[in-house]
């Protein structure tokens, strides 16, 4: 309840804050809708990253973990840069398809994504343990990041090119529309239900391996369906904002103390506590008075990373 709270006040206040005056009755239609779409898509991918972050933490039986330990954030990234480098020579050649020129980017991210998680679980298929998977997500982490930033320095040719590549990479839901949100809603609901019918498997994962096999989980299967929800669930996310960092990592970490360990309500905590803290940040972005907003990804590195100190720090003396 707190925390549907905490978001209705947050989206309450994401329509009133933003560029624009509302007092200007022409206008003021295209405006709601424009802070509407972006709100909602905070929502989504705020909502996505920290049901990600509960479900990979389960898995790895780690609080510490996020999402982007398996390689899906990067890839996601790395497939949007590539688009916007291909963009202006596939719409000059007529090879769009009939893809809309703001789908383009979305798109590029969910298929970078896929090639990552299509990678990752051909070693689950192997019969890859858990420090094998974290060493393979790693390695495509960095593979992606380097081929990212290689990208990235040839997008400098050219200014307007160099800047939106930048731009992605730092993360930020200026670009939100209602069409993003209608193509990675889907994949959001969908993991997040899948996420909640499988809830009992993964919580007898919590008690490890050997454990879980004997109360009848297949071990295998669990954790391959996991780690393709978290792979859209994240895949969905960049495609509407980017490099959006701390949120997978710091929200369920916060949540468990006051919901458990049990993976039916930490994920639905997480849905709302992820949503409400991303479109926070969102409207911090927005309010900061700059010439220029704020990075999303670096509103939430900023605001993320003391709290995740703070939560080490309670847990220390706790333990103590």
């Amino acid at each position: 309840m707190f925390l549907a709270a905490a978001l209705v006040a947050v989206g309450a206040a994401s329509l009133v804050v933003g560029p624009g005056d509302l007092s200007d009755e022409a206008l003021r239609d295209a405006f709601l809708r424009l802070r509407a779409a972006r709100l909602l898509g905070a929502v989504v991918a705020g909502g996505a990253l920290a049901a990600g972050g509960a479900i990979v933490q389960g898995v790895f039986r780690n609080p510490l973990a996020s999402p982007s330990i398996l390689g899906t954030t990067a890839g996601a990234s790395f497939g949007g840069q590539a688009v916007l480098l291909l963009h202006g020579s596939l719409a000059g050649a007529g090879a769009l398809g009939g893809v809309a020129p703001e789908m383009v980017l979305p798109i590029g991210c969910l298929l970078g994504a896929f090639v990552s998680l299509g990678v990752l679980l051909a070693f689950v298929r192997r019969g890859a343990d858990l420090l094998t998977l974290l060493l393979t997500g790693f390695a495509l982490t960095s593979l992606f990041l380097a081929f990212g930033s290689f990208l990235t320095a040839i997008a400098q040719e050219r200014y307007e090119l160099g800047r939106a590549v930048v731009s992605f990479t730092l993360g930020g839901l200026g670009g939100v529309g209602w069409a993003h949100v209608r193509l990675a809603l889907p994949l959001v609901v969908g993991g997040a239900v899948a996420a909640v019918l499988w809830a009992r498997p993964l919580d007898l994962l919590l008690s490890g391996e050997d454990e879980a096999q004997s109360l009848g989980v297949d071990v295998r299967a669990t954790r391959t369906w996991a780690i393709v929800w978290v792979g859209v669930l994240t895949a969905a996310a960049v495609a509407l904002g980017g490099n959006i960092a701390f949120v997978g990592l710091v929200v369920p970490h916060a949540l468990r103390p006051f919901v458990g360990v049990a993976h039916r309500p930490l994920v639905l905590a997480s849905l709302l506590g992820g949503a409400a803290f991303l479109a926070a940040c969102d409207l911090l972005a927005r309010a900061l008075p700059t010439t220029v907003e704020a990075p999303l990804g670096v509103i939430t590195g900023l605001v993320g990373a003391p709290v995740f100190l703070w939560l080490l720090m309670r847990d220390r003396r706790e333990a103590a």
